[in-house]
């Protein structure tokens, strides 16, 4: 089955998790993409749970459907050979500074030289425009820097708390990865190549305010900021007789069957606080805090049932150990157990989504580092000679050569 985006070449300079997990969706979607690392490689093919050292977990799970090529780009000819790569490339994805492509050479100007229809798209931090420009950029930062553990605070949290997952990195590479689309599409109908600039901060602020504005979305402002469902403490997984369940009263029909549930059918008619969704916003902590009220009477399983029958929003509370195993996901096929070459069977998630005629997948297993330099260097046009010259001088790393490392304890 054909994919997608078959016949785009993407030259895949990022590390860690945005720009690897962004070009991880453009290689499922059938791009062609080479991943560059430097000498030493990304730096989180050493985190997490490994059977080889440079296998981490993490790695495995955010670099599949790519090739790997070595490259020393602070050496002029590890510069030259990422120039000839560029030449076939459509896209060149980065995230480190502008700044910092510009002193290896590898600014927009430079590589648009060599290949004037390449979208050249860096995953930054902030905005160059303004006075953050040239902080560094991590995860933790940047959703202190947009509000979220202040938001978690609000909310109930003790502290100010980061959310336990790495959701700036995850957004700013999805919206990369609409901004690389959205350049394709426009270089088909015009054959201009460009430069873009995805900043994790712009991004995660305007996933934020989009809720969180609320008043202050009117000049003059018509009230403070914050969306109130989301900021009561009691919004939160209801205790149960035994463990924790998730269920929502949202609109006219959900509160009134659960009222009739608990037996005060009244109280969507006689309480002013429930009587609409505008009321119930303003009054959202009495309703939720009575709806825990209620939860605690029964198990978990028995408000599920009762929940569903009556049409009601519900989701018992998993763990991640509940959400390997969750059934839904089993017969969804969401889960995949394949061979890797070197690190054996592992479990991988499939891309999610249901195309009819051009279904995006994986590829190819996550690359060991520098598996595909020889290969990709003879792509470019390099001799064997001259490839050979770069692995002698360290240029390069033929990973491919090298028998794969033995499994660590």
């Amino acid at each position: 089955m054909k994919k997608p985006l078959d016949g785009i070449r993407v030259l895949d300079l990022t590390t860690v998790l945005m720009g690897p997990y962004a070009t991880q969706v453009l290689g499922d979607m059938g791009a062609d993409v080479i991943k560059v690392e430097m000498p030493g490689g990304d730096p989180v093919r050493g985190i997490g749970p490994m059977k080889n050292p440079a296998m981490g977990s993490i790695f495995l799970n955010v670099n599949r459907s790519k090739r790997s090529i070595v490259l020393d780009l602070k050496q002029s000819a590890g510069r030259d050979a990422l120039l000839a790569l560029c030449r076939t490339a459509d896209v060149v994805v980065y995230n480190i500074r502008p700044q910092a492509m510009a002193r290896l050479g590898l600014s927009y100007e430079a590589v648009s030289k060599v290949n004037p229809r390449v979208i050249f798209t860096g995953l930054v931090g902030y905005d160059q425009r303004g006075p953050y420009a040239a902080r560094p950029a991590y995860d933790d930062l940047i959703q202190g820097a947009a509000a979220l553990p202040s938001l978690a605070h609000a909310a109930g949290a003790p502290a100010p708390l980061y959310t336990a997952l790495t959701i700036a990195d995850y957004f700013a590479g999805m919206n990369g990865v609409s901004a690389i689309l959205g350049a394709i599409i426009h270089r088909a109908s015009t054959g201009q190549g460009q430069e873009i600039l995805i900043p994790m901060f712009e991004t995660l602020a305007q996933l934020v305010l989009a809720v969180h504005l609320q008043g202050e979305t009117f000049d003059p402002p018509i009230g403070a900021t914050g969306y109130a469902r989301l900021l009561v403490r009691e919004r939160r997984p209801y205790p149960t007789k035994d463990g924790y369940i998730c269920a929502l009263l949202y609109n006219d029909k959900q509160c009134q069957s659960f009222f009739k549930l608990i037996g005060r059918p009244d109280l969507l008619e006689d309480d002013p606080r429930f009587a609409d969704i505008t009321a119930r916003t303003r009054h959202i902590g009495e309703l939720y805090a009575l709806v825990g009220e209620k939860m605690r009477e029964r198990t978990t399983a028995e408000w599920e049932a009762l929940l569903m029958q009556a049409d009601i929003p519900v989701m018992p509370l998993k763990t991640l150990d509940d959400l390997i195993a969750d059934p839904h996901l089993m017969q969804s096929g969401f889960f995949e157990t394949i061979d890797h070459p070197s690190e054996g069977r592992l479990r991988t998630m499939r891309t999610p989504g249901t195309w009819s005629e051009s279904q995006p997948g994986a590829s190819r297993p996550a690359p060991r580092l520098g598996e595909h330099s020889v290969e990709l260097l003879r792509e470019a046009g390099l001799s064997a000679a001259e490839v050979e010259a770069l692995v002698a001088a360290g240029v390069t790393h033929d990973g491919a050569r090298a028998t794969p490392p033995t499994e660590t304890t």
